[in-house]
C-alpha cells in the first residue's frame, strides 16, 4: 500500500528577538575533508556575533508532516540533478579575483569536489525541491558545500552544527528543537527549513541582495547591516564587495560563488562532476510515537548507518518521546516500513524493562543506567515529582540492540573498508609517537591519499597512538575509488584558547574530560596553565552537544 502524501502544516510564529545570532562559521574540521583555506581574523575564534537591535520578525514554521513529491524527475526536466540545479542559478557571475582564487582551489582539488557530491546525494534533491518551492535561487544548494561538505555530523568550535551549520542561538529563533534525545540543528528536514527561513528573511532585510544575505548567514546581520550604515555615513556604495566585513565573511561569498562557476560549466574547468538521479533518495514516514532506532532499521530493511545518515538529528538510540515523530527511509524502503508499522502494535514500539527499586537508588541513576532521562521514567511512570520508594516497580523503556550498536556503527564500516581488497599484500601498522600518514605512506612506498582512504580518513586527518592502519602495499592512489565517508559521530576540531580559558572549562563546554584533552595534545605534559593562542585538538561526540 502506498503511503499517503501529507499535506504541510504551516504556522505563523512572531517571535519577539533579542537580537541574531550568526548561523555559524565553517568549522576547522567539519568531517573528513578538507576545505578551502579561510583567512582568520585572529588567533581566538570569535564569539557569535549578535545583533543589539531589537526587533518582532514573523516566520513561517514549516512543520516536517509532508512527503516529498513522487513526480520522476521533479523539482524539473534534467535526469541529472546537479545539471538541473545549474538550469535554475541566479547569482551574477562576476571576473574578481577573490571568486577566482577560491575557484582556483577546487580545480586545484577534484577529488574533494567528488567527494563532496557523492556525499550530498541522499540531501542535495530535498534542498533543490525546497528551494525551488519557495522561489529561491538553486545557487543556495551549493551552500552546505562552504558550510560543512554536506556532512550532517559536522560541529564546530564555535558550537554550529549540521548541513547548515547553525548555532544553538539561530536554531532556537527558527524553531528548531535541541534537547537530550534530539538535535534538530543535525537533522536534514528541520534543519533546512530553518535555514531557508533565514536566507529568506535576510534576503529581506537586505532589499533582495543575495550576496548580502549570505554574507550575514556567515557573519550575522548585525555586522553587515553596520558596515552597510559606515558606507553610507562615507558616501561609499553598500554592495557586498565594497563592505568591511570580517576576513572569514569576505571568502565565504567567493567561496559559494566559485562553486556556482564550476558547477554551472565544469568543462571549461577540466572537470567532470558527478551524476546524481533527479528524483528524491529519501521519504518520511510517520510513527505516532517514540520508537526504537533499532527497531526501525531492521523493520525498514536498511543497516544502522543508513538510518543515521538519514536521520542524523537522533541523539540516542530511540526518536525524542516529544517528537518528530517520524523515520526519514530510503525511498526503496518506504512501503516496507509502512506497512511494518502499520502492523505493529504501539506497545511493541519500544522495549520495556519492570525494574524493582533498591534502597538507595534515585530517579536520576536510574535514567542514566537505562540510558533515559527522569522526564520520561516520571511520564510513563505518571510520576508527580523525583520522589521514588524502594520496593516499587518502574516501567523503563529500553534499547532493543546493545548500545554500542546504535553508538559505533560506523565501526562496521571502516572494518568493511580497511578489508576491502586492494592489492595482494595487506599489513596492518600500529601507531606509534611521531607517526604522521605522510612518514607511514614513505615507510611503506604508498601513496598518503590512497593510505588515507583505505582507513576512512583524509591526508590532513591527526592520527592517535596505537590506532591499527591497514597498509595495501601493491595499490597505487589511480587504483582507488572515491567513497562516502563513514556516518560516524564524532569529529576533530581545533580550539584556540582564549583568555581565561582552563582545561576545566573547555572539558565542560565540549562534554569532555579533561584526561581526553591532555591525551589528545600531549604537549600539555608538565604544563601548568593554558595560554591565549594556544591550540588544542579536541574530538567531540556531535550527538552529546545538544543544548
Amino acid at each position: 500500500m502506498k503511503p499517503s502524501c501529507h499535506k504541510p502544516v504551516i504556522a505563523s510564529v512572531v517571535l519577539l528577538l533579542a537580537g541574531c545570532t550568526t548561523a555559524g562559521s565553517p568549522p576547522e574540521d567539519k568531517s573528513a575533508d578538507a576545505v578551502p583555506p579561510t583567512p582568520q581574523a585572529s588567533a581566538s575564534p570569535a564569539a557569535p556575533r549578535e545583533n543589539t537591535e531589537r526587533m518582532v520578525v514573523e516566520v513561517t514554521v514549516r512543520l516536517p508532516t509532508d512527503a516529498l513529491p513522487d513526480a520522476p524527475g521533479a523539482p524539473g526536466r534534467q535526469s541529472d540533478l546537479v545539471r538541473q540545479i545549474a538550469d535554475g542559478f541566479q547569482l551574477r557571475s562576476q571576473d574578481r579575483s577573490e571568486i577566482a582564487r577560491q575557484r582556483d582551489w577546487f580545480v586545484r582539488h577534484p577529488d574533494y569536489l567528488a567527494r563532496v557530491f557523492r556525499r550530498s546525494s541522499r540531501y542535495l534533491y530535498h534542498i533543490a525541491y525546497e528551494l525551488e518551492r519557495r522561489g529561491m535561487p538553486s545557487d543556495l544548494a551549493l551552500l552546505p558545500i562552504v558550510e560543512s561538505a554536506y556532512d550532517p555530523f559536522a560541529y564546530s568550535h564555535g558550537r554550529a552544527a549540521g548541513l547548515w551549520q547553525m548555532i544553538p542561538g539561530t536554531a532556537k529563533r527558527f524553531g528548531v528543537r535541541q534537547n537530550w534525545w534530539y538535535d534538530g540543528r543535525r537533522d536534514v528536514l528541520d534543519s533546512t527549513r530553518a535555514a531557508l527561513d533565514y536566507l529568506q528573511f535576510l534576503h529581506d532585510k537586505f532589499d533582495g541582495e543575495w550576496e548580502l544575505a549570505v554574507a550575514a548567514y556567515n557573519s550575522g546581520e548585525g555586522n553587515v547591516a553596520r558596515a552597510i550604515r559606515r558606507n553610507v555615513k562615507a558616501g561609499k556604495p553598500t554592495d557586498f564587495w565594497h563592505l568591511r566585513l570580517p576576513r572569514e565573511t569576505t571568502a565565504y561569498v567567493p567561496k559559494l560563488l566559485a562553486l556556482v562557476d564550476i558547477v554551472a560549466d565544469p568543462q571549461a574547468y577540466g572537470l567532470e562532476l558527478p551524476e546524481i538521479d533527479n528524483q528524491a533518495y529519501f521519504d518520511v514516514v510517520p510513527l505516532e510515537g517514540q520508537m526504537d532506532l533499532g527497531l526501525i532499521a531492521e523493520l525498514a530493511g536498511i543497516d544502522m548507518d543508513e538510518l543515521y545518515a538519514l536521520n542524523p538529528g537522533f541523539n540516542r538510540w530511540a526518536t525524542d518521546p516529544d517528537g518528530p515523530h517520524r523515520a526519514v527511509v530510503p525511498k526503496a524502503n518506504i512501503h516496507e516500513l509502512t506497512a511494518a508499522v502499520s502492523n505493529l502494535p504501539f506497545d511493541a514500539r519500544m522495549r520495556w524493562v519492570r525494574y524493582q527499586i533498591r534502597p538507595g537508588d534515585s530517579l536520576i541513576g536510574i535514567a542514566k543506567r537505562h540510558d533515559t532521562t527522569p522526564d520520561v521514567l516520571k511520564d510513563v511512570n505518571q510520576l508527580r515529582n523525583n520522589t521514588i520508594r524502594a520496593g516499587a516497580h518502574l516501567m523503563i523503556p529500553t534499547a532493543t540492540r546493545n548500545i554500542a550498536a546504535y553508538k559505533h556503527s560506523a565501526d562496521a564500516r571502516l572494518a568493511r573498508t580497511q578489508n576491502t581488497p586492494r592489492g595482494s599484500s595487506k599489513t596492518t601498522h600500529t601507531v606509534r609517537n611521531g607517526d604522521s600518514l605522510w612518514g607511514i605512506a614513505r615507510q611503506y612506498g604508498v601513496a598518503t591519499r590512497s593510505l588515507a582512504k583505505w582507513n576512512g580518513m583524509a591526508p590532513g586527518d591527526t592520527l592517535s597512538v596505537g590506532r591499527n592502519l591497514v597498509v595495501w602495499t601493491d595499490s597505487s592512489a589511480a587504483r582507488t575509488t572515491v567513497a562516502a565517508s563513514p556516518v560516524g559521530k564524532e569529529r576533530k576540531i581545533r580550539y584556540t584558547v582564549r583568555r581565561g580559558d582552563s582545561l576545566y572549562g573547555i572539558a565542560e563546554r565540549f562534554r569532555v574530560t579533561v584526561a581526553q584533552i591532555k591525551r589528545w595534545n600531549t604537549t600539555l605534559d608538565g604544563r601548568k596553565y593554558l595560554q591565549p593562542g594556544q591550540k588544542l585538538t579536541v574530538y567531540v561526540d556531535v550527538t552529546r552537544q545538544s543544548s
